[in-house]
């Protein structure tokens, strides 16, 4: 968040404390507000692409596209909550069906799992025309984005069956 002008020192604590009761606040000079678009408003889209990205290395590597698409959304969900702490970052995937998000990755990664929707429709729902978030992700896939987190997929499942070869 970024005080105003006219904006006391008591004003930013009640502010902080209204968003801090459903999320984490951090303060930032304005100037700073366009990377924050960048970065935390589009975040939500890129995460659903990445969900969708990892099913599809799934299905490519035989996967059925239900299993796939829960296998990466608990996937996303497991390593948000280690990132956050919550977790400890080894063990399986956890089947998580309802959490309180603490993180945009866990935000993203429950609507996943508990809105029914595809992946690519959550991005679409909050990709605007022409707006920020379309931006980011043609820069993602001019770069080839999903296809390089498929090979990423497909890749480590060769490995295994090499591995279990030994």
């Amino acid at each position: 968040m970024s005080l105003g002008g006219a904006a006391t020192e008591q004003d930013g604590e009640l502010v902080g404390k209204l968003f801090g009761a459903v999320g984490k606040t951090w303060k930032a000079d304005e100037k700073l507000f366009d990377a924050v678009t960048g970065l935390s408003g589009s975040g939500p889209a890129y995460i659903y692409l990445t969900i969708e990205a990892l099913a599809d290395g799934g299905v490519t590597a035989g996967l059925p596209r239900e299993l796939a698409l829960g296998l990466a959304s608990q996937t996303v969900i497991y390593s948000g909550l280690s990132i956050s702490g919550c977790v400890p970052p080894v063990g399986p995937p956890l089947l998580v069906q309802s959490i309180r998000p603490v993180s945009q990755v866990l935000g993203a990664a429950a609507m996943a799992v508990q809105s029914g929707k595809h992946p690519g429709q959550l991005k679409d729902d909050v990709t605007s025309p022409g707006g920020t978030t379309i931006a980011g992700i043609h820069e993602l896939e001019k770069n080839g984005f999903r296809g390089t987190l498929m090979n990423a997929v497909v890749a480590a499942a060769k490995r295994s069956q090499e591995l279990s070869r030994k």
